[in-house]
């Protein structure tokens, strides 16, 4: 066998994806949408993974195949303070959803995001906010009609 940790892995990925698949099957389609959508291309690509590990070409020993060069050339400084960055981002949207719901907080979010952190100018930012909270709106709320809880504000304000 080529590399048993890479089918070990994809098998192990094709049981668990096989599992919810068979499971989310049984639900009605609003509950099963979710982890049929997130499943079903799993199952597809370790499927593909295991097919390129049995069927492949045999790779040379030590030769890395398709892995990034990272540069140790930044300072650890900046380093340290993208990580924070990116951990405040994260954060930042959780307690969004917290407070103000996932409608609200997805579009001031990506708006927050592209103009503050991404420094896009105002018109693309707003643009591009627009663009997502059009597909956001069509996509979750007309077609599948999925409603989201409230956020904490409105719980509070009784909106």
């Amino acid at each position: 066998m080529k590399n048993t940790g890479n089918v070990i892995f994809s098998l192990f990925l094709m049981a668990v994806a096989g599992y919810v698949i068979y499971t989310a099957s049984h639900w009605s389609f609003k509950t099963g949408f979710f982890p049929l959508a997130a499943a079903i291309p799993l199952m597809l690509l370790a499927l593909l993974h295991l097919a390129l590990q049995l069927l492949g070409p045999a790779e040379a020993i030590g030769e890395r195949a398709a892995e990034a060069e990272f540069s140790n050339e930044l300072p650890r400084e900046m380093l340290r303070h993208r990580a924070i960055a990116t951990f405040l981002w994260i954060a930042g949207f959780v307690l969004l959803v917290y407070l103000l719901s996932f409608p609200i907080a997805v579009p001031l979010f990506i708006f927050l995001y592209l103009k503050f952190q991404s420094d896009v100018n105002w018109l693309r930012s707003v643009a591009l906010t627009a663009i997502t909270w059009i597909f956001y709106h069509a996509l979750f709320e007309r077609l599948i009609n999925l409603r989201f809880e409230p956020g904490w504000v409105q719980t509070t304000l009784g909106l």
